[in-house]
Order: structure tokens, then C-alpha cells, then sequence
């Protein structure tokens, strides 16, 4: 026993003594006190003049028509933060109705008014509240009591009342809530989630009785309710623990009869498609059965006799027409190629709004106009011209899409991994950086970066994004070939990037990156981890370093949403697995550069994931540079904040990718 204590005492003494032997971080405070940086540099004029004109791009994004369908409410930003603005004609002046230092998000017009509902929260806390803004006046009131999380406002069909989800009762479960606008005191609770559970309300019955309710359990385990508003019965429409199924693919709306829904589900054949569910016997018809692609978005107009839908086609945007009496169906032609959001009727159903964003134009609104027939289109009027920074995007990069094999195999050969890679028009091999999305259950679309046109261009550096398994878009079997302890298979994938961009010979192998924000940057993390002997750097963007502690952390009305896809850390067996998965467990094998960046007040992946993984590091001799902003969440949302982060990852790489002089 005396042996063991000196053999420990022994080796706690090592361990001090190396400690020591790390000079401690440098620390400075910029942008008025907001940031911390340590051991990162000052950034060298030459970077931000080089970089200015790529980060004073601007977009704009559709959120409704005026109630008398003459101008149109969009977001886009003007100062430091996205805001509310109203422009009257196409090309004509976004006049700014909202003017906070925190962004303006949830945004919807009250039915039969012109005032408009949005959600903010403080700092990036993600705590949002409900607020109304009258556009005569400037004048905005709270709805909700301040303190909790309320999001996913749904407004009855006569504007009278809103129901919403919201966190009040425990701080922990997603309850539905549902209040006459008029008069906040009538807020009241209508459905009771367990603890942890997420619930959320959906359409209203045209006469105000039900209300479609939603139960997200997991990304392919979602159910549909009717809550009958007066009795309080809640009835199960689809979904349930005997059948998984994802019907969450869209917000539903109800026929023009009334009896069935418009819903998207993969619950056919893991491809998630737009039909109609019976309300009555549950019965679900598919509409899209002639499309083998993930239907994305749905709208329909205030008369039920137009409806329109977008279609994700490997990563690109097709938008269709749609009669919704028979379901008949149509694609538009003459859309540019990108992606297409924010899908609105006009009041009389007569025009389409919506946002839409290509690899060489930033997100603006559009308008199409529509013929007599319900699938007819006429011409698509462009609404917003936003600034490029003075930038000649015609010389932007457009994408290749293309597919690399991957370790496993399926039927017919090797799995194929989708990706998208933007090469410099300059003669190569190019270094490279791969971008790693987050999620996990989320996809990369080839939509407009001005920070991918600036890698490319200032750094000559090749950008390779991943749609790795665990990815949405290419149906259900996809998303789950990461879950649980299936985790790692999605870093094998990065490895098989690794060798096919070996196989490159306008490609250099010996320089790559990683870059990756939240899941993605566990992914930057693991894979310096696994693959650290080809990789010179990573970026850690508000990333996951210890899903035990991430789980034990992240905020509670979320976290029992995590564990189906990451598993149960409650669990002693799963919970040894997490720990033996995660990359701080490992960070003593890191020893490529790493730059950690990180909001104060994040709820999803708490600052302590960065800031353990960048002490651990450290520990080890590695470099580390870490940013921290203090009114900063999941992901910075204030320009200076971005800015900085920007100028900062172009110097990381630079020294880290570029050959020295």
C-alpha cells in the first residue's frame, strides 16, 4: 500500500512538474471588453484590408407580405445585427422597423393586421421572448414574462390568439402554451410535456377549436397530435413508439376540406415525402411519390387552392406548384439554380414570395408571379439587390458536387460520401480545407459563402465539404449510420476524404485543415485525434469536446433531446463509451495547431467544452489559440464578433496551410 501512495505520489509529481512547464496562455480583451483571446495574435492590418470587402456582404430573407399584399417584411441587416425592415415596391428602399443591438428572429405578421411578432433573446442565450411591434408607432409590448425560452409562435387564423412552446412551468420541459394576444394575463398551459420533452404547437383548425400538436423525440422519431382547445384531449395522429417516423418534415396545414393534413414523413420509405393524412383514420396518402428526394418546404394560401413545395435535390433547391385539391404537381424551370426558403402566399394567392440564395448571390427576396391555373407560373420578380461589398461575384468558385468512397461497403461497391469542392481557378496542387457541418443532423448546401470565396481567393486554398454519414437529405438509413456507438464511423469517413484527396493531384495532401462549428466541431477534434498525422490544423468552432460533460451541461429542456442521437451518459455502459469516444480523453494525441472559438452564453454546447479541451491541449505543448465572446452564443451573431473571428481563422491558416517565405 506504502509503495502505491509513493508510485502515485511519484507520478502526481510528473505531472505538476509538466504542468509548470507551460508558460500560461497570453490573455488580452478586445472590442471594448466582449472578447478574450489567448495566445492569439493581433491581427496585421494587411488581413483586414484584405478581407474587408468579403465581410460587408449582405442578404436579405422574405417573412410576409402587408395585409394588403403591396409590400413585403423582410430581415436582413443594416448596423451589427439582423432587423426587421419593410420595403414597399421591387428595388425600392428597406425602411428599418426594429432597431435593437440583439437580432430579430421568428418573425410573422398578425393576421388581419400589420403588426409583426417576433422573438429575441439577450447575448445569444437563446431565452427568447415573444414580442409585437406595431409598425405605425415603433412601439413593441412583450408578450411573454421574461425569463423563460418561448419559441415556434403559431397565430390563430383570425389573429386573435398565439400558441407557442415555452420552458415557464420547469425550466425544462417544452410545454405548449396558448394566450389571447390582447390580454397576456390569459396565458395559460394547454399541453404538459414530460420533463425534457419537446412539444410544439402547429396549425390551427380554421374555427380556432384544435390545434395540431408536435412531439419530437429524435430526428427520425417525431408524432402528430389534435388538442382539442376546449376539453384539453390531446389525440395521436401519427407517429408512436410501435412505428418511428419522422413527421416533423414541415409545419402541417389542413386541406381545403379540412378532414386531412398536409404533412412530410418519411414513414414510407425513409425519404421524406408530402401527402395527406387523414384526421380521422390516420390513413396517410404520399403526393410525391414520382420524387426520390427529401421534400423541404410547403406552403399553401389563406383559400387552400394553391399550394406550392420545395424538393432538396442532393443539396440543391426545386421548387414546385401544387394543386391542392387533386395533388397535381409542377415543377417551376425557370428558377436559378441555389436554395429556396421562406415560401409565403400573397393575401389574394395571386404571388409567391420567397428567399433565394445561389453560390454566387446572397440570400434576396424574390417574388413569382402566378397564372389563373393553381400549378401555373408566370415571371420571377427580384424584390432586394443586396450588398457584395463591391465584389465582382461573377469571379466566385462555383461548386462541384461530387462522391469519394468511404471504408464500408453496400450493396453494388464501396459506400459514397457526397461533397461538394470549391477549387481555385489558379494551377494547383492547392491546399485544402474540409468544412465539417454541424448537427450532425444536418446537411451542407452549396449556398453563397463569402468566407469560402475569400479562402479560396486570399488563402488559394481548395474548401471540401462533407456530407458525412449521420447527414440529412439522403433518407433516414443515412441519418442513423452515425448514432450511438456507430459515432466514430462518421470520423472514418473524414480519414477516407483524406486518402481520396491524396488520389488529387491539383490537391496537396501534405497541407489540410479542419474546420467545423458545434457537432462539427467535435468532428475537427476527433479527426485531429484519429487523422492528426495528415492534418496541420483545425478551427473548433463552438464544438462538443466531451459528450458526457455536454450532456451533463448543455441546457435541460434539450438534453434528453441529445441522447438518442449520441447516446445515454446515465447509462454506466454507454457512458464509458462516450468518455473513451471523446476527444478530450485523447487530447494528449493532438498536436496539430488548434484554434478554439467559443460564446459565453451558450446554451446547446457550453463554453466549459472549449474551454477544457483548450486546457488539455495546452497541458500537452500543443498550440492553442482561443477566442471567447462574452454577448456571444451558439455561433456569433453580432458583425464585430464575426469580423474578428474571421480576420483571425485567415492568420491561423495562413501560418498553418501556406509555405513561408
Amino acid at each position: 500500500m506504502k509503495r502505491q501512495f509513493v508510485l502515485s505520489a511519484f507520478l502526481l509529481v510528473l505531472a505538476s512538474a509538466r504542468l509548470d512547464a507551460q508558460p500560461p496562455p497570453e490573455r488580452r480583451t478586445v472590442l471594448d471588453g466582449t472578447v478574450v483571446l489567448e495566445d492569439a495574435p493581433e491581427v496585421p492590418p494587411r488581413i483586414e484590408e484584405a478581407l474587408n470587402r468579403y465581410q460587408n456582404v449582405r442578404s436579405a430573407g422574405f417573412v410576409d407580405w402587408t395585409a394588403d399584399g403591396r409590400g413585403i417584411t423582410i430581415g436582413t441587416r443594416f448596423a451589427d445585427v439582423v432587423q426587421i425592415h419593410r420595403v414597399e415596391m421591387p428595388g425600392g428602399a428597406r425602411r428599418q422597423l426594429t432597431f435593437y443591438d440583439e437580432p430579430a428572429s421568428g418573425i410573422s405578421r398578425r393576421p388581419g393586421t400589420e403588426e409583426v411578432l417576433f422573438s429575441m433573446d439577450v447575448g445569444g442565450s437563446e431565452f427568447y421572448q415573444l414580442w409585437l411591434l406595431d409598425p405605425a408607432t415603433g412601439e413593441a409590448r412583450r408578450l411573454t414574462e421574461g425569463s423563460s425560452r418561448n419559441s415556434g409562435a403559431e397565430w390563430s387564423e383570425d389573429g386573435t390568439r398565439l400558441a407557442w412552446t415555452s420552458t415557464r412551468r420547469n425550466g425544462r420541459s417544452n410545454d405548449v402554451w396558448v394566450m389571447s394576444v390582447d390580454d397576456t394575463s390569459s396565458a395559460r398551459m394547454a399541453v404538459e410535456a414530460p420533463d425534457g420533452a419537446s412539444w410544439s404547437a402547429g396549425t390551427w383548425t380554421r374555427d380556432g377549436s384544435r390545434l395540431v400538436i408536435g412531439q419530437y423525440v429524435s430526428v427520425t422519431d417525431s408524432r402528430l397530435h389534435l388538442l382539442d382547445l376546449a376539453t384539453g384531449g390531446l389525440r395521436l395522429l401519427a407517429g408512436g413508439p410501435d412505428d418511428p417516423a419522422s413527421w416533423s418534415g414541415i409545419d402541417p396545414e389542413f386541406t381545403p376540406d379540412g378532414d386531412a393534413l398536409f404533412v412530410v414523413t418519411d414513414a414510407v420509405d425513409g425519404i421524406q415525402r408530402l401527402g395527406r393524412l387523414d384526421v380521422a383514420t390516420g390513413v396517410f396518402e404520399a403526393l410525391t411519390a414520382d420524387i426520390d428526394w427529401d421534400i423541404e418546404g410547403f406552403a399553401i394560401d389563406g383559400s387552400r387552392r394553391r399550394a406550392a413545395f420545395v424538393v432538396n435535390e442532393d443539396g440543391i433547391s426545386r421548387l414546385y406548384l401544387m394543386d391542392p385539391a387533386s395533388g397535381r404537381h409542377v415543377p417551376v424551370p425557370f428558377i436559378p439554380t441555389g436554395l429556396i426558403g421562406g415560401l409565403e402566399f400573397s393575401p389574394d394567392g395571386r404571388r409567391l414570395g420567397l428567399t433565394l440564395n445561389t453560390p454566387k448571390t446572397p440570400s434576396d427576396v424574390f417574388v413569382l408571379e402566378l397564372g389563373d391555373d393553381p400549378t401555373a407560373a408566370g415571371g420571377l420578380v427580384r424584390w432586394t439587390f443586396s450588398e457584395v461589398g463591391g465584389l465582382d461575384t461573377e469571379t466566385f468558385v462555383e461548386p462541384e458536387l461530387i462522391r469519394y468512397p468511404t471504408f464500408d461497403s453496400i450493396a453494388g461497391g464501396a459506400r459514397e460520401i457526397p461533397v461538394f469542392l470549391y477549387r481555385p481557378v489558379r494551377t494547383g496542387p492547392h491546399p485544402v480545407i474540409v468544412y465539417i457541418h454541424g448537427g450532425p443532423e444536418s446537411q451542407f448546401r452549396p449556398s453563397f459563402s463569402s468566407t469560402f470565396q475569400m479562402w479560396v481567393a486570399k488563402l488559394g486554398v481548395a474548401v471540401i465539404a462533407p456530407n458525412a454519414r449521420g447527414s440529412s437529405g439522403y433518407g433516414r438509413d443515412y441519418l442513423a449510420l452515425d448514432d450511438g456507438r456507430l459515432r466514430e464511423d462518421s470520423v472514418r469517413d473524414i480519414g477516407a476524404l483524406l486518402d481520396w484527396i491524396a488520389t488529387q493531384p491539383d490537391l496537396d495532401p501534405t497541407r489540410v485543415a479542419v474546420y467545423g462549428g458545434s457537432y462539427g466541431g467535435y468532428m475537427v477534434l476527433a479527426s485531429l485525434v484519429h487523422h492528426g498525422e495528415r492534418l496541420r490544423a483545425g478551427v473548433d468552432y463552438v464544438g462538443i469536446s466531451n459528450f458526457v460533460t455536454f450532456l451533463e451541461n448543455t441546457e435541460e429542456y434539450r438534453r434528453d433531446l441529445r441522447r438518442p442521437e449520441y447516446g445515454d451518459e446515465r447509462d454506466p455502459e454507454m457512458r464509458a463509451f462516450l468518455e473513451t469516444i471523446s476527444p478530450t480523453s485523447r487530447a494528449d494525441e493532438i498536436e496539430s495547431a488548434l484554434f478554439v472559438v467559443a460564446g459565453a452564453n451558450d446554451p446547446r454546447v457550453p463554453v466549459s467544452e472549449s474551454e477544457q479541451i483548450a486546457r488539455e491541449v495546452r497541458t500537452n505543448g500543443a498550440r492553442v489559440w482561443t477566442m471567447t465572446a462574452a454577448n456571444e452564443g451558439h455561433g456569433f451573431a453580432k458583425k464585430p464578433n464575426q469580423d474578428l473571428m474571421q480576420q483571425l481563422v485567415v492568420l491561423f491558416l495562413e501560418r498553418n496551410l501556406l509555405p513561408t517565405e
